[in-house]
């Protein structure tokens, strides 16, 4: 994973983003302030681009879990479909956990099985 696939400003998974959210405040609005985050209802989204391979994260907050998609190049007209976190670079999971850290989220989270 090199760059997140966002147009507002690409960052490395292995950069730390922005600087710890207030832990008090909503896990939702913490992902918000982090690099490449959308909030959308109750849950938050991220992309992001490696060399070959683009994924989609998405954290959700009722059921504090987060879901890996795998995304297909934009011109396959295929749609995106859920992924085992064992196939995800540990790079990218790393990253996400720092997020979910920064936003007052227990990185474990992202270990949980659905």
């Amino acid at each position: 994973m090199d760059e997140a696939d966002n147009s507002d400003s690409p960052e490395s998974p292995g950069v730390p983003a922005e600087e710890s959210a207030d832990p008090e405040a909503d896990p939702l609005e913490g992902l918000a302030a982090r690099e490449g985050w959308r909030v959308e209802g109750s849950a938050a989204r991220v992309h992001y681009s490696g060399a070959t391979d683009r994924y989609s994260i998405e954290y959700y907050a009722p059921s504090d879990c987060t879901l890996y998609w795998k995304v297909p190049p934009e011109d396959a007209g295929e749609t995106a479909v859920p992924v085992g976190r064992e196939t995800v670079p540990d790079p990218l999971r790393e990253r996400i956990r720092e997020d979910l850290a920064a936003a007052g989220i227990d990185p474990a989270v992202d270990d949980r099985s659905l």
